[in-house]
């Protein structure tokens, strides 16, 4: 009994919070990678983690104009080489369609009143 009100409990306060404790589309990740099992992973795996972790990816979000720029920015800066038009196709579909825009993407800024006295002079 004691478990099942620490459920509900847990249910209510991520309810209020605004997180579903039950995702409304089940989406299987990758236990090593954490990306999400969907058309497209391994082409990401097999061509981003060569460079930076997962961890990296599943962070961001945008739609496919913002992670072409992102793409681009990379191999202007980071020496990341020119992908074939296929594979970049199906990197941009995979993250634009698992890793799109979201609503809120952090918290909102903190209440002025709240913030600590600057300790520099203006």
């Amino acid at each position: 009994m004691r478990a099942l009100l620490h459920t509900c409990l847990f249910c209510v306060v991520l309810t209020a919070i605004g997180v579903s404790a039950l995702p409304s589309s089940a989406q299987e990740s990758d236990r090593v990678t954490g990306l999400i099992m969907e058309p497209g992973w391994q082409l990401v795996q097999a061509n981003c983690t060569a460079c930076h972790s997962t961890q990296l990816i599943t962070q961001n979000a945008g739609d496919r104009a913002v992670w072409l720029s992102r793409i681009r920015w990379m191999q202007d800066t980071q020496g990341l080489p020119e992908l074939p038009g296929e594979i970049e196709s199906g990197i941009l579909d995979y993250l634009a369609a698992n890793y799109g825009p979201r609503a809120v993407s952090r918290r909102p800024n903190l209440a002025a009143d709240l913030m600590p006295a600057n300790p520099y002079p203006n």
